[in-house]
C-alpha cells in the first residue's frame, strides 16, 4: 500500500500538469481575444457572440486554475485529500476525476442544497418586489 506520501506526490504531479493545460489554454483563449471586433457590429454578430463564449471561457479557466492553486497548497500543507468541511478522507475515485477537489462528495452535495435554497429564497424574495413597481400611465 502506497504511504500518503507518495500518494500527495503523485498528485502534485498531476496537479502541476493540470495547472500547465489550464494556463496553455487561458493564454490561447486570451490571446484570440486580442483580436479587434468590429464595434458596430450587430447582435447577433457570430464574431460578438464567439467573444462573449471565450470571455466566459476565461473566467471558467481562471477559477480552474485557482482551485488547481489551492490542491497545490493543499499537498504542501500535508491536507490534500482531507475535506476542509468536515475533515473525513476525500475518496480517491473523486480526486481521480476532479483533483482539486476540496470537499467530500457527501459536503459538496450539501453545500450546493444550501447554495440552491438561498438562490431559490433570494429569487421568491425579489417576486413581491417587482409587482409593486409604480405601472407607467400613458
Amino acid at each position: 500500500m502506497r504511504t500518503r506520501e507518495e500518494i500527495a506526490r503523485q498528485e502534485r504531479v498531476r496537479l502541476e500538469k493540470e495547472q500547465g493545460d489550464v494556463q496553455g489554454e487561458l493564454a490561447r483563449v486570451r490571446e484570440w481575444l486580442r483580436t479587434e471586433v468590429d464595434v458596430d457590429a450587430d447582435e447577433g454578430d457570430p464574431d460578438l457572440f464567439e467573444r462573449e463564449k471565450n470571455l466566459a471561457l476565461v473566467m471558467a479557466l481562471e477559477r480552474k486554475l485557482e482551485s488547481v492553486a489551492t490542491a497545490l497548497r493543499a499537498v504542501d500543507k500535508g491536507t490534500y485529500g482531507i475535506c476542509e468541511r468536515c475533515g473525513e478522507a476525500i475518496d480517491p475515485a473523486r480526486l481521480e476525476v476532479r483533483p482539486d477537489a476540496t470537499l467530500c462528495l457527501k459536503c459538496q452535495l450539501e453545500v450546493e442544497r444550501i447554495a440552491h435554497r438561498a438562490a431559490s429564497r433570494a429569487v421568491a424574495e425579489a417576486a413581491p418586489l417587482a409587482s409593486r413597481r409604480p405601472k407607467i400611465i400613458e
